[in-house]
């Protein structure tokens, strides 16, 4: 990695400084978000983002297609509003990182094509990293360095996963994931089926803050019994999802009106009831006194104070990313990928494919 003046905002450099920190441009679009983050070493310089949230609300959910095309639109104008953010010009970018997996494959190669056209035209080094991994790489942005052990708890629309890492730029261990619905997902179809729009996740949060949370007992998947001897780590919400349905449903067929604040709370409170009691096992089954939550769902208020309050009463400290930072976004990519060029990991050849199913064990294809 060449050694570069580092350009202040306005594009004057900075009393000549040169750093060994990389210059990391990040590009991120494994599903509905076109984001571009750039970061140096582990401060973050700009992150910006372009959401089709909007153009998928009338279809209850994110149309592939439509998120393709709209990457298609939004990856130019995306990347220059970074690099204005940042203050600094394409060509003072060290390597190009990109998410290559998992996530909707159409939505992918956009990201992976435009990544591949900035790393010909500047030639720089091509990183595909893993978007689980980005989102545990990008508590260092705010926090610093990982604790080296922690547990992982990544939570959004299409995972929930428990993961052990030891370094994220070399590789993490997977313990448990979703074996159907992830909680995100669920968070969207109980969100339609107490009457609000697409995303369910934070209209589910705000309509709970009035309701009781023991109004309605919904069953815990996989936290009981035999199944936790076979999935301890595992999470299932289909039953849940169904479960909650069918109590809808029932009260409708009698006439009766629907609680929504109280069943949005009592379906939060099973939710983050099932993420937290697994993730803090996780910890202390294996030993580690630092748990990381990541991914859209981190976003929640129930999920963050109720594992904030288990994991006090454990000894277990809890780093969670602000809100922004938890969603998808390119801040997450460009972290990771600097902490692959920091660590000397081998970059990505140019005919790196996407993989709508990588492996979470898979940091850079």
């Amino acid at each position: 990695m060449s050694r570069r003046e580092v350009l202040a905002p306005g594009g004057f450099g900075n009393n000549g400084a040169v750093t060994d920190e990389p210059l990391v441009l990040g590009i991120e679009t494994s599903c509905d978000e076109t984001g571009v983050g750039i970061v140096r070493g582990k401060t973050l310089l700009a992150d910006a983002i372009a959401s089709s949230v909007d153009e998928h609300v009338r279809f209850g959910g994110v149309v592939p297609e439509v998120a393709s095309r709209a990457h298609l639109e939004a990856m130019v104008p995306t990347v220059e509003r970074a690099c204005a953010e940042a203050g600094v010009r394409l060509a003072d970018v060290d390597a190009i990182a990109v998410t290559s997996g998992p996530g909707l494959t159409g939505a992918l190669l956009v990201g992976v094509a435009a990544a591949k056209a900035l790393t010909l035209a500047l030639d720089r080094p091509l990183y595909g990293v893993n978007h689980l991994a980005a989102h545990v790489a990008v508590d260092q942005l705010e926090h610093g360095p990982l604790p080296q052990p922690c547990v992982a708890l990544l939570v959004s629309g299409g995972h929930s996963s428990l993961l052990l890492v030891e370094d994220v730029s070399a590789g993490v261990h997977a313990l448990g994931s979703t074996i159907d619905d992830a909680a995100g997902e669920a968070f969207d179809k109980v969100a339609r089926l107490l009457g609000f729009p697409f995303p369910g996740g934070p209209h589910i949060d705000d309509s709970a803050r009035s309701g009781d949370r023991a109004y309605v007992d919904f069953p815990r998947g996989l936290t009981s019994g035999r199944d936790m001897q076979r999935h301890r780590f595992d999470f299932s919400f289909s039953g849940l999802k169904t479960a909650v349905a069918r109590w809808v449903e029932a009260r409708e067929r009698d006439g009766e009106p629907v609680p929504v604040a109280d069943v949005a709370a009592s379906f939060q409170e099973a939710v983050c009831d099932i993420l937290t009691r697994k993730a803090i096992d996780a910890c202390r089954t294996r030993g580690v006194e630092h748990l990381l939550i990541g991914g859209g769902v981190a976003a929640n208020s129930r999920l963050r104070a109720l594992a904030e309050d288990r994991a006090a009463t454990a000894g277990i400290a809890v780093r969670v990313p602000r809100p922004e930072l938890c969603t998808d976004n390119g801040a997450m990519v460009a972290a990771l990928g600097a902490e692959l060029v920091a660590r000397g990991r081998a970059p990505s050849e140019l005919d790196l494919a996407v993989n709508s199913s990588m492996s979470v064990t898979t940091v850079v294809a």
